[in-house]
Formats: C-alpha cells, structure tokens, sequence
C-alpha cells in the first residue's frame, strides 16, 4: 500500500528556498525552456511543494511517493498535478442518510418515567435497571421546573437529569479504490512508537492517538514472543496496540463475483470482498467472553434500516436498545449492525453481535443490497492462541 502514510515528519522535512516566492516565480520562468527541452512533457502541470522558508514540507520519500522529483536545488521539487488516485478514500456520503436525523439517550436505573414533560403528571411506570438506551422522540423544556424532559416513547418522559444523550462514534474505516500490497490497519490505544521491537518508547517519541490509521513494512518477534511492526521510518509498535488487516484467502463456497464480509475476531477487524477484491475495511466489536460470536461461514438473512433489540431480561446484563442501525441478521440472531452507544470499537464489547462504527455499517448495508447473493458473513480468528487478548478492560454493561 504504497502511497498511504500516517507517520509524522520531524523537522528534517523542512524545505527552505533562498529566494523570496517573486524571486522564485522569475526563476520558473526563467527554467520553463529548459524543462521543455528536456522533453519532460509527461507532467501536465508542474506544482512547486514548497513555497517560501517555514512552510512545512513532505520528506525526500514523501515526495517519491507523490509523483514528485527534486529538479534542482534552485527549483526545489516538481510534482505530477495528477498522482495516481489513493488507495484508500473516504467512504462515500449516502444523500438519504438516517443517521443525521437520529438521536439517543441512555436512561439511569429506577427513576420515573411520566407521561407529560412536568414532574406532576402520573408516573408511567419506573424504568427499571440495565442498559437501556432509547430514541429520542422529542425534547420539552419545563420552565417551570427549570429542567429538560426528554421524551422515550408515546407518552413518556424521562427528567433531564436521568438522561445521558449519546454521542455516536465518529471513527470510520476506507473504502479501497486499488489493492493493497502490503498489511495497513489502526492505533487502538494512544501509544508512542519505539526505535525498535522491544524497546521502550523514547522520551520525545510521539504518541500516535487511537485510530490513527497505519501501514506495515516489517514485523519483528521480541524476546518474549510479542510481535512488532515498523509502521513507517523504523518506528515500531506493539501488536497489542493496533488492529491489523491482511488480505484473506476467499472461502471456496464463496463465488468469485460474490459479496462477502471477513470478520476477525482476535484483529477485531472487518474486510468487504467483491469476489477477490478488498473494497472496504475498518473495526470492530464482536461478542465479549461471556457471549462470543461464533466462527464459521454464514449468510444474511434478515436485513433491517432500523431494529429494536433487547435480550438477558431478568439478569444483570438486561439491555434494551431502540433503533439499532443497519441490522443483517447472518447467525440466527446475531447480526452485524451499527452501534451508537459506544466508541471501543477494536475490542470486544457486545453480547455477540458485530458492532460496527454507525458509518461503516451503513456503507455495508447499501452496498450489499446490490449484491447479487445474500451477503456472505465469515467469522474467524486469525491468530486462535491469542484469541481473548483483546477483550475489553473497560465494559461494564454491553449492548447487543
């Protein structure tokens, strides 16, 4: 995956020119015969990268990657106008998209739930316990009370101050234009890289935040069996700290002009496939120990735009959430679907679902819905000694 970099540059990088920008738009003029001369006709537009002293520049292999060439020391580098397309690219937005239009909110334990916005109107019903998460409906400012009421349902309203509104993830995965040639993947975890496998970080090593996104160019084992990556300038990272995605073989009951969708449980990552073409990656949260997804080679069978789901009643891992996005039931009733009520997505956190960033599940829902079988779900691990490394530390109550 040659072109795609996340490492930062250090001051070595720095381009200065010795001549103020008229000085160097003269000499430009100056050169264009010679370029000409030297039949450089293929570039169609010559970009100059950097433009005066201070202005951040790309380093020498930068540069190379970007279709550009130092000229000259006078010059400076000369770039194609047109570089070759990148491998990995926002996904595309959808017009019709319901996830602008949507909110929800997590409700606290046993508090009352009336049926107007005013703390004297009758009571409903009390709200239970568990992880209950609701859409919200409508919002009425009692200034009477001085409060919020947010309203859960026909006739319902939950106080303000029993209302924890959620803030949906903003990570995303790519879309995948070209094929990569090398593994690529994300920081799960804000961590600074180290000069090599096994070492501790330097003291002015940057801290890379949680899903930055990474390119792999070597692997290395330490002295206790730990694998290292280089991701870029020999700055090497732990595997327990990044999600990393390799192409997979396609399963042989998988048509080579098939939709399908590999999910790994020990990268908690996922990757689309047209046949033998990576489309689409990004992570993901399957089923926490307690209730695993399972491995094996499934298919959709149930599709929904949106889905309540709710499950465990009676216990303490009780859960109701409302409205689960872009939900494709593949493994009786376990689907793949967004998720909107957490942002731990590279480790375990569900009851056996594959929760995906709300992005990612919607880009999967529409494209597969032009698939021309019903989309194919395969659950594996990749690395089955190191299976429940990832689990997540930090769940106190998941969602489905």
């Amino acid at each position: 995956m040659h072109g795609y970099s996340v490492h930062r540059l250090g001051t070595s990088a720095l381009v200065t020119f010795r001549t103020s920008v008229l000085e160097y738009l003269q000499v430009r003029r100056k050169k264009r015969a010679f370029l000409l001369s030297m039949k450089l006709f293929h570039v169609r537009l010559l970009v100059i990268v950097a433009a005066a002293a201070g202005f951040l520049a790309l380093s020498q292999a930068a540069h190379a990657a970007a279709g550009c060439y130092l000229l000259s020391n006078d010059i400076g580098y000369v770039c194609d106008a047109n570089p070759p397309a990148p491998k990995f690219a926002e996904p595309r937005p959808v017009a019709e998209s319901i996830l602008p239009t949507m909110s929800w909110g997590r409700i606290a334990d046993h508090v009352p739930v009336y049926s107007e916005p005013s703390s004297t109107s009758p009571v409903v019903r009390d709200s239970g316990d568990g992880y209950l998460w609701y859409t919200i409906r409508d919002i009425a400012n009692n200034n009477t009370e001085g409060r919020l009421y947010y309203q859960i349902g026909d006739g319902e309203w939950v106080q303000g101050e029993h209302f924890t509104v959620g803030t949906p993830s903003q990570f995303h995965g790519f879309e995948i234009r070209s094929q990569p040639t090398r593994p690529f993947g994300w920081m799960v975890v804000d961590f600074p890289y180290s000069p090599a496998p096994g070492a501790e970080p330097e003291p002015d090593a940057i801290k890379l935040p949680r899903y930055t996104p990474v390119e792999v160019s070597a692997a290395a084992l330490d002295d206790e069996g730990w694998i290292w990556y280089d991701i870029g300038y020999g700055r090497w990272m732990k595997q327990t700290y990044l999600s990393i995605i390799d192409p997979t073989v396609r399963p042989a009951e998988i048509g080579e002009d098939e939709y399908w969708v590999e999910i790994d449980l020990f990268e908690q990552s996922f990757t689309a496939y047209e046949g033998d073409r990576m489309v689409y990656a990004g992570l993901v949260s399957t089923g926490l120990n307690k209730w695993p997804t399972y491995e094996g080679l499934f298919q959709v069978w149930e599709r929904h735009l949106k889905t309540d789901m709710k499950g465990a009643e009676g216990r303490v891992d009780w859960y109701v959430v409302e409205d689960v996005p872009h939900t494709m039931f593949f493994d009786f009733d376990i689907a793949l679907h967004g998720a909107y009520w957490h942002d731990r997505f590279g480790y375990k956190h569900s009851h056996g679902c594959v929760n995906m960033p709300p992005r990612d599940a919607e880009w999967i829902f529409n494209w597969s819905a032009e698939a021309p079988n019903d989309l194919w779900v395969y659950v594996h691990t990749s690395d089955p000694h190191t299976y429940f490394a990832k689990d997540d530390t930090q769940v106190e109550f998941a969602g489905p």
